[in-house]
């Protein structure tokens, strides 16, 4: 089960996303509506929880008071909400059920639910830049504004990478065009459907907090591996899920005859694969100089998983 500190940021960080997601009031209130209708259904805020965590194994300051973590964390649950909409699509997995909710091309019509998701990945840059600009203009030492700066602005360009065609968005050609036929193509596109946006959390944090090109790199590292054990038990719910507790339909990876690792390799293998890839990605912590005990219990809380 997913740990109760993660459930406590979760709720915290709700009013976080109020309080900073871009919104187009009052002008145009079906694209606003719809927008904070997705972003706003709940979930487990992992990859901002992620990012927080990424940050202070690196830092000696809390996410919360640093002048681009919250922005940026906010940023990254924006892009993550971005692609489930369009992921839900007709054109893609054509689910009628995500968060529990039906999804958002039911509630506002294909339209603009593709431009609501349009709408969260321009405003996530949107709000990263105005999270950069204000720190550019700090009162503060010079020299510590410029390197708060600069780790911006890499992050920001690693998450884009993460999230665009080298990352996510390639994942999803290969997924959607069946050219993952054999496990190695497979677990390849795990790592860039899934595992890109969860590094980009992950190892953008890690950036943002001052790690070194060495641990960064070791960062994303056990990030991929992460991804590719999240995506696998992705295809274990789809089987053996609960619908009630993993709030979309099971089943429809074998209704559209998806090739899945369950599909590959069985399920029992697939457990064990899990549970392998966590823990080398355990290990790969802790070669870094960070202080990673946090990453660590994450990694461990999605042992088994049910959600």
């Amino acid at each position: 089960m997913i740990s109760e500190n993660i459930k406590e940021f979760a709720s915290f960080f709700d009013s976080v996303i109020e309080r900073l997601a871009p919104s187009a009031g009052e002008k145009i209130p079906v694209i606003d509506k719809a927008m904070r209708y997705s972003l706003l259904a709940g979930g487990k805020r992992l990859r901002p929880y992620l990012m927080a965590t990424g940050f202070e194994a690196f830092s000696n300051t809390g996410w919360e008071d640093d002048a681009l973590v919250p922005s940026f964390a906010t940023a990254i649950e924006m892009i993550h909400t971005y692609s489930l909409i369009h992921d839900d699509l007709p054109a893609l997995d054509d689910d009628d059920l995500r968060r529990g909710k039906e999804t958002s091309h039911i509630v506002f019509g294909e339209d603009i639910a593709i431009l609501a998701g349009d709408g969260l990945l321009n405003s996530a840059f949107e709000l990263m830049s105005i999270a950069l600009e204000y720190a550019g203009a700090s009162a503060g030492e010079r020299k510590s504004v410029e390197q708060t700066v600069l780790r911006g602005v890499k992050a920001m360009a690693y998450i884009a990478r993460s999230a665009g065609i080298s990352g996510m968005i390639g994942g999803q050609v290969i997924d959607v065009k069946g050219q993952a036929r054999d496990l190695s193509s497979l677990v390849s596109m795990y790592e860039k459907k899934t595992g890109a946006l969860l590094s980009a959390a992950l190892t953008g944090g890690a950036i943002l907090g001052g790690a070194s090109a060495a641990d960064i790199r070791r960062i994303e590292e056990a990030a991929l591996k992460t991804g590719v054990a999240f995506q696998i038990q992705d295809d274990i719910l789809d089987v053996v899920g609960d619908e009630s507790m993993i709030g979309k339909p099971v089943g429809s990876d074998e209704k559209r005859a998806q090739v899945t690792y369950v599909s590959l390799c069985g399920l029992e293998q697939a457990e064990r694969d899990v549970e392998k890839l966590l823990a080398e990605a355990k290990d790969v912590l802790k070669e870094t100089d960070g202080h990673c005990d946090r990453i660590a219990a994450l990694i461990d809380s999605l042992s088994g998983r049910s959600y």
